[in-house]
């Protein structure tokens, strides 16, 4: 008997149709139990959280925190990307405050990525909530507690931290990376222009620099010492340690581990979870057999939101707040100036709308998309008053919008001015040639028909687009100046690419007042003489049905959200998306000098 042999394909496309039909079953089953759990959600009437009496919210500060909060699904993975957002955690304060069902608000805060400003607008929030008569509890659970976790937690009358944790209280840093000796070994040369007096805009030195030039450590140390003092002062209010004593605490490395801090009354105990769980029953006076009702603070804070913003869209809303939040830009996920564009016609054209805020953090981005944007905060503000609120960092461009505005409110600690205009453009040349043997040849009709990145810039193509850059500056001044009600030069004294904190900013003119979005808020309403605000957002919330479904889904494993990026790796990521910033935003460009990352 012969042996017979069974071909691959016999074997493989049964198998293969077999398990795609299979799958293709699975997603059907899948879906139509999906829908009928999403029927099921919308056909139960009110969703939102029943607060039990004697409940305490429970907040994580972990991740990211942004302006508005992010409740969205990644297509590819079908994971979940739920962050709170700054506007729902001060509304959820102020609703909180006003809930007899809540006694108080637990705040665990591990991994915290925000800015110092939005830090300070979440500490203010606190002490407005204490001074309610209800309490807040922070603990400090991560295994390394940085300067601003501790920043932020200080604020509460009670602040307890994990016993093994390390604890940093060391001052204010930052580090530059600086590209140009790597570049020169891959032979690519960044022919950098920026405005002819801009020299605090160092954006470009890493291109063409090993450190720092002395104007850019000029005003590096200047802003860090602004905030370090305003850090200071308030720890200090809070804490009942002098401004003195933090300093030496600083300076001698005095503060290491958790216990060091309660030693030195920076925090008041050392505790394990447990424990803390049992200081709150006590705190509310619970038996040990009654439950703790903890109420997950970032749900309370969305469904008051979404249900805030239901009942707004039902009337007339008297008060917009627009949020523009990322990188400046004609399109894409960041500050996209289409969107932002069309939402200032919305509202310039919605006649019960007396005043707009402009919430702003960025760090500026193109000059044209700036510049688009620019016209439609003045064509509002000629109709209706425009106060801007600036958030963590409104430098560059991110300042260039906000300059038409009526009035201007920024933290103390907001990074902003950056007046200043920069173009680089990279020379590829020599690198195809010598390294991959590439060379290349042309053929033009005029003198200035080809300008290409592997062709050096000659002196009159160098001279051409340094004239634009210029004139973009001196444009820039004089939006500035107009806004203002300043003269071009006095602008030019505070700008030339320097950065400033909210209090230099103020000293400079170039803000109105020192304070958060709440003080916008109250200043619009005074001027627009509104009793009973009515805010809406833009952009206008909405429900995501299904990532609510698979938010019921996930478990509450903190593992899932734990990040395996190395530092080195993460940093590199972070110069990838500066030089594809640089690279979306076209030539010239309006951006604060380098992605600051103070510690």
């Amino acid at each position: 008997m012969e042996n017979s042999k069974i071909s691959f394909g016999k074997i493989f496309w049964p198998t293969f149709v077999a398990i795609a039909i299979m799958t293709f079953i699975g997603l059907i089953f899948f879906f139509l139990i999906l829908f009928g759990v999403i029927g099921s959600i919308a056909g139960s009437g009110d969703s939102s959280l029943v607060i039990k009496e004697n409940s305490i919210l429970h907040m994580k500060l972990k991740g990211p925190i942004n302006e508005r909060a992010n409740n969205e699904i990644d297509p590819m993975l079908l994971n979940l990307n739920s962050n709170i957002g700054l506007s729902d955690i001060l509304l959820g304060f102020d609703e909180a405050a006003k809930d007899e069902n809540i006694k108080g608000i637990f705040i665990e805060i591990d991994d915290l990525q925000c800015g110092y400003a939005t830090a300070k607008a979440i500490r203010n929030a606190i002490n407005k909530f204490e001074a309610s008569g209800k309490f807040v509890v922070t603990y400090n659970s991560g295994e390394v507690i940085t300067q601003k976790e501790y920043y932020l937690s200080s604020a509460a009358n009670e602040i307890y931290g994990f016993p093994t944790s390390v604890m940093e209280f060391l001052g204010l840093g930052t580090e530059i990376s600086f590209f140009k000796d790597g570049l020169d070994m891959l032979e690519i040369e960044f022919q950098v222009i920026r405005g002819s007096n801009n020299d605090f805009k160092s954006a470009v030195e890493p291109y063409f620099l090993d450190a720092m030039s002395d104007s850019s450590r000029v005003q590096i140390n200047a802003y860090l010492a602004s905030m370090w003092k305003d850090l200071k002062n308030e720890i200090s209010i809070d804490r009942k340690v002098s401004t003195n004593t933090l300093n030496m605490i600083a300076d001698s490395a005095l503060v290491q581990r958790s216990t060091d801090a309660v030693k030195y009354k920076l925090m008041d105990a050392v505790m394990y979870k447990d424990e803390v769980l049992e200081h709150l029953k006590k705190k509310i006076k619970l038996n040990e057999d009654e439950k703790l009702e903890l109420v997950a603070m970032e749900k309370y804070c969305r469904n008051k939101f979404l249900d805030n913003q239901t009942l707004i869209k039902m009337d007339n809303p008297n008060i917009a707040i627009i949020t523009a939040e990322g990188e400046i830009s004609k399109g894409g996920d960041g500050l996209n100036s289409n969107k932002i564009c069309n939402y200032f016609r919305e509202v310039r054209e919605n006649d019960s709308i007396k005043v707009v805020i402009l919430r702003i953090n960025s760090p500026g981005g193109s000059a044209l998309a700036s510049e688009e944007i620019w016209r439609e905060v003045y064509l509002t503000n000629l109709k209706k008053k425009v106060i801007v609120s600036m958030g963590d960092v409104a430098a560059s461009g991110g300042y260039y919008i906000a300059s038409p505005a009526y009035r201007i409110f920024a933290e103390s600690n907001t990074i902003t001015g950056s007046i200043g205009v920069f173009g680089l453009i990279p020379f590829t040349g020599k690198m195809f040639e010598n390294k991959l043997g590439v060379k290349f040849d042309r053929a033009s009709t005029n003198k200035y028909a080809l300008m290409s990145l592997n062709k050096k810039l000659t002196n009159d193509e160098f001279q051409m687009i340094q004239n634009q850059i210029d004139s973009t500056y001196q444009l820039f001044l004089e939006r500035v100046a107009s806004g203002r009600k300043k003269s071009k030069e006095e602008i030019n004294a505070a700008a030339r690419g320097r950065v400033w904190t909210g209090s230099d900013a103020l000293k400079k003119g170039l803000v109105d007042e020192l304070g958060g979005i709440d003080k916008a808020l109250n200043y619009a309403m005074d001027i627009a003489k509104i009793g009973d605000p009515k805010i809406v957002h833009y952009p206008k919330a909405s429900v995501n049905q299904l990532a609510n479904i698979l938010e019921l889904f996930e478990e509450s494993d903190e593992e899932n959200n734990e990040s395996n990026i190395s530092i080195i790796t993460q940093s590199t990521i972070n110069f990838i998306r500066t030089l594809e910033t640089f690279e979306n935003n076209g030539v010239i460009q309006m951006r604060i000098p380098y992605l600051i990352n103070i510690n």
